[in-house]
């Protein structure tokens, strides 16, 4: 399957799924942070100008039926996908670092799909970077979007990747409460 940059990432995506929950901002935010980070690698533009391309292009409904099937994304906080895109494209370098500690034998980030690639540095971003929200919750929002996404076992390796990632991460929260 041949894919342009500024197509939505449907690799191995399940018939008619959707890649988030409607109504829900935050989880549209995320959605579209995976769809900006694969286009800017895939089309090798700036984490800016994905930024706006989004913001002007697919984020909120602008007097249209597209959904996700679509490229779109109806709902997102904004100020976080903007967050999200501008942190992994920042921090791009550790953040790859500590994806690829936590692959198993000869694999590399190159190897795994785009899609998967872009899912895991967006949830890398939050681990790293904000500890606003729980990694509990950071891993559950990108395992629906992965679900939304694929429909082989890349949504099972992505959650052994976001977990081992929020422990190294995030440790404090995984240890028990005394």
């Amino acid at each position: 399957m041949n894919q342009t940059a500024d197509q939505t990432p449907k690799r191995n995506a399940k018939p008619g799924g959707k890649p988030a929950k409607a109504g829900r901002p935050r989880t549209g935010a995320r959605v579209a942070a995976v769809q900006a980070l694969f286009q800017s690698e895939a089309g090798g533009e700036s984490a800016e100008t994905v930024i706006d391309q989004f913001v002007r292009h697919r984020i909120g409904t602008m007097n249209s039926d597209a959904g996700f099937e679509d490229g779109r994304v109806p709902q997102a906080d904004v100020p976080l996908f903007s967050r999200i895109v501008r942190a992994a494209a920042k921090d791009a370098e550790t953040i790859d670092a500590a994806i690829a500690g936590h692959l198993s034998g000869n694999w590399t980030l190159d190897r795994l799909d785009p899609v998967l690639r872009a899912l895991l540095r967006a949830a890398a971003t939050e681990f790293w970077g904000a500890a606003d929200t729980p990694a509990r919750v950071v891993i559950n929002e990108y395992m629906d979007i992965a679900h939304g996404f694929f429909d082989g076992e890349e949504p099972r390796f992505a959650n052994g990747v976001l977990d081992a990632l929020a422990r190294q991460m995030r440790g404090d929260e995984f240890q028990p409460k005394t």
